[in-house]
């Protein structure tokens, strides 16, 4: 039984809300490992409507990315230097804009996954202090091979959730900033206007 079947089971036998359950002292690695797994699955399960009924597939990623990523962190890493100048409201607007943007970005870079093997990379620096920011590191693994860092971050439900991904050797934190500093110059800092524009 694996690690996504042992938690499955675990969350069943609980009887516990499946939040309450799936956050129940997960390391930051199993979080990201049950969270990828998931993901996975629902990419198999749900990429007949890709063609089909692309909505459907794009709602069921976004489920599951909506269980183990904090999109308002993501918001506050794109945003960088200009985050102190959001508005919560803001920042709560632009965490909804992300949450779309990465759902169809990540929906559609793992369309063509097909069962290859996935594997987790040993912990860079295993001795690291366990509450800091945790990087893990895996690899999808079969004609080609993919790779993928989940930032993991606690937050104040000591709850291990994902801020920033790279994917492919794509920092998307740092590329989404790059795109939000050039619209902030175009835009006179106008974070309306930039949210406004953000495709």
């Amino acid at each position: 039984m694996n690690l996504l079947q042992k938690t499955l089971a675990a969350i069943f036998f609980s009887g516990l809300p499946w939040s309450a359950a799936y956050s129940q002292e997960m390391t930051a690695e199993e979080t990201a490992e049950f969270g990828v797994q998931t993901l996975l699955q629902t990419v198999v399960e749900s990429k007949e409507f890709f063609l089909s009924d692309r909505e459907r597939y794009f709602s069921a990623i976004e489920t599951v990315l909506s269980s183990f990523v904090d999109f308002e962190a993501v918001a506050g890493v794109v945003m960088s230097r200009y985050a102190s100048e959001a508005t919560d409201q803001q920042t709560e607007r632009f965490a909804d804009i992300l949450r779309t943007t990465l759902t169809r970005f990540y929906g559609a870079s793992l369309i063509s996954y097909n069962g290859e093997e996935l594997v987790f990379l040993p912990p860079s620096n295993p001795d690291a202090d366990p509450r800091a920011d945790t990087v893990v590191v895996m690899e999808l693994q079969g004609d080609t091979t993919l790779r993928l860092q989940y930032q993991m971050f606690l937050n104040a439900n000591d709850e291990w959730k994902l801020k920033n991904l790279s994917l492919a050797g794509i920092n998307l934190g740092r590329q989404y900033y790059t795109q939000f500093a050039a619209l902030m110059a175009q835009n006179d800092n106008d974070i309306d206007a930039v949210l406004g524009s953000w495709k």
